[in-house]
């Protein structure tokens, strides 16, 4: 008698082949449900939880640049008077007492070659120690010598950006460092939006992962880069699907780094006036196993679930607290809410649906009282 729109559930088990029927109330998950009160708020996980949100490095720190396989080097001899191995007694008419190498570039074995001073080591040095080790080489044989060792063209000390920024490629660094940010910029910026940006650093086989407005509103993450570095940009938005008595339903975005159950619930236009049941605002995640051993939760008899523990999270929109609570709920990505129907609606549907059948009111009541 009611209305449907397709076969209903005895017809289907009574006409199939086979069936593996369970009549339990859920199908294979055990879950739990958990009120949203002021004593489980601190200890409900978030999606950043999971997520590196610090590169853990100070901001004051500098790599050092060193040499590498592709630089190409110029080294530059002096010495204090002519007449030595570098600067015949005819080279006093020149301004200053030096000579200048041609540029060369740094072998893959990391070495480069200087004359009377033979095979130098320069890979993994400084330019300063580089000097140190031409100067030691030459101190007998050169009068009062000194080094100076140029980077002519910098082919080892760089870093990477890709993904969603203006220009991705490979970007030198130099003496004074470079910034995450100022390496972005290089890039010709993000191009989404920067709530949902994320910037991951991928450092000597590591990697973290950091949203972009953590780095703009906190000074400490953005850090010097190191020679080697991968910024990847991503722009990631997070979702939430709603459905049930809500006054709109379907996937929505985060559009920002953090969502507040409140917010979440203005979003899709808060909840039915006349058909939402407010004391029912049920929120579906898989949560953590000792996230819910800390609320108090008896695990025991949850023995197949290693790590996440499928939850409802129940919310009281009648207490007069919900709001100061539900604005301190974090919202996760690909969680559901769902808001279920006051008990007085489906009276009301059995009823209109009766009343429609027979057109008479009074009749149906009768019937009842038959009944």
């Amino acid at each position: 008698m009611l209305p449907g729109s397709g076969p209903r559930e005895p017809n289907i088990h009574a006409n199939a082949t086979a069936s593996l029927k369970n009549d339990q109330a859920t199908l294979g998950y055990e879950y739990v449900v958990v009120d949203v009160t002021r004593n489980i708020l601190p200890l409900v996980s978030k999606d950043t939880d999971s997520e590196f949100r610090t590169f853990g490095a100070s901001r004051a720190t500098v790599p050092s640049l060193r040499l590498g396989p592709g630089d190409i080097v110029r080294v530059t001899v002096f010495e204090s008077q002519t007449g030595g191995l570098f600067l015949p007694e005819e080279a006093g008419v020149r301004p200053g007492n030096f000579v200048q190498l041609p540029p060369q570039r740094i072998d893959q074995d990391g070495r480069i070659t200087v004359p009377f001073a033979g095979i130098i080591q320069a890979a993994g040095q400084t330019p300063a120690a580089v000097e140190s080790q031409i100067r030691q080489r030459l101190q007998d044989r050169a009068i009062e010598p000194e080094i100076a060792v140029e980077i002519v063209e910098q082919n080892f000390s760089r870093v990477s950006v890709i993904g969603d920024v203006g220009s991705s490629g490979v970007f030198p660094l130099r003496e004074g460092g470079v910034r995450v940010l100022e390496l972005i910029a290089r890039a010709g910026g993000i191009r989404g939006e920067a709530s949902s940006t994320f910037v991951t650093l991928r450092r000597n086989g590591a990697s973290a992962k950091v949203a972009y407005s953590v780095i703009t509103e906190n000074p400490a993450e953005n850090i010097f880069l190191a020679p080697g570095d991968v910024l990847e940009i991503t722009e990631e938005d997070k979702t939430f699907f709603a459905f049930g008595a809500t006054g709109l339903v379907g996937n929505f975005r985060f559009a920002s780094e953090e969502v507040t159950l409140n917010e979440a619930v203005a979003r899709v236009a808060s909840l039915q006036e006349g058909q939402a049941d407010p004391r029912q605002v049920l929120i579906y995640r898989k949560e953590s196993r000792h996230v819910l051993e800390q609320m108090g939760v008896d695990m025991s008899e949850y023995q197949g679930f290693e790590h996440e523990i499928p939850t409802i999270y129940r919310a009281n929109y009648r207490s007069p607290d919900i709001f100061f609570l539900a604005n301190q709920f974090m919202m996760r990505d690909d969680d559901v809410i769902f808001v279920t129907n006051a008990a007085a609606i489906e009276f009301r549907t059995f009823f209109n649906n009766a009343t429609s059948l027979t057109g008479q009111p009074l009749q149906v009541r009768n019937n009842i009282r038959s009944f």
